[in-house]
């Protein structure tokens, strides 16, 4: 199921005395948070507008509608923030991260089912997807075009093409 609110950081500490929060932002980066219209609270129920936001520091700085106090910017403290999927367009092939968790990972031509992905690693250079087999081992596979061959996010699959030496099984 495609959740339409996302975890997108969590509220650290406030910043200056003016009702500033700074932010730990768990989406591609502090930029990306500051750039919402909207935060929310409690799963998605409760809107914030963002009314300015910053990075300083590898932290998303951020003012928030009806925060205008340190009082009232301590009381969020430690709360997590979440971010509407409509807010953020992907461009084509572009999936959020927690869409991809628990997807069933399938060799694109036998259909044999390796697991389930269970973790993505930010290289820099590309992707590695984490795979846990119904025997809790651990494989990691690159996400490039060569080994990627579809993903059906709301089928519930990603379709693999392993390249020589990822599996023992592979030609």
């Amino acid at each position: 199921m495609v959740k339409r609110y996302l975890e997108c950081g969590k509220i650290v500490s406030t910043h200056g005395v003016r009702g500033e929060i700074r932010v730990e932002a768990w989406c591609d980066g502090p930029e990306e948070l500051c750039a919402l219209p909207f935060v929310y609270l409690n799963g998605g129920e409760t809107p914030l507008k963002i009314l300015g936001g910053r990075v300083h520091k590898g932290m998303a700085l951020l003012f928030l509608e009806g925060v205008a106090t340190l009082d009232s910017a301590n009381r969020l403290r430690g709360k997590i923030l979440w971010l509407d999927r409509e807010d953020v367009p992907l461009p084509k092939g572009k999936y959020f991260l927690q869409d991809l968790m628990g997807l069933r990972v399938l060799n694109a031509d036998t259909k044999e089912e390796y697991g389930l992905l269970s973790d993505v690693f930010e290289t820099g250079a590309n992707d590695v997807y984490e795979i846990t087999g119904p025997d809790g081992g651990k494989r990691l596979i690159p996400a490039i075009p060569q080994v990627i061959a579809e993903t059906d996010v709301a089928g519930g699959i990603i379709l693999i093409r392993p390249l020589k030496g990822l599996f023992d099984d592979a030609d």
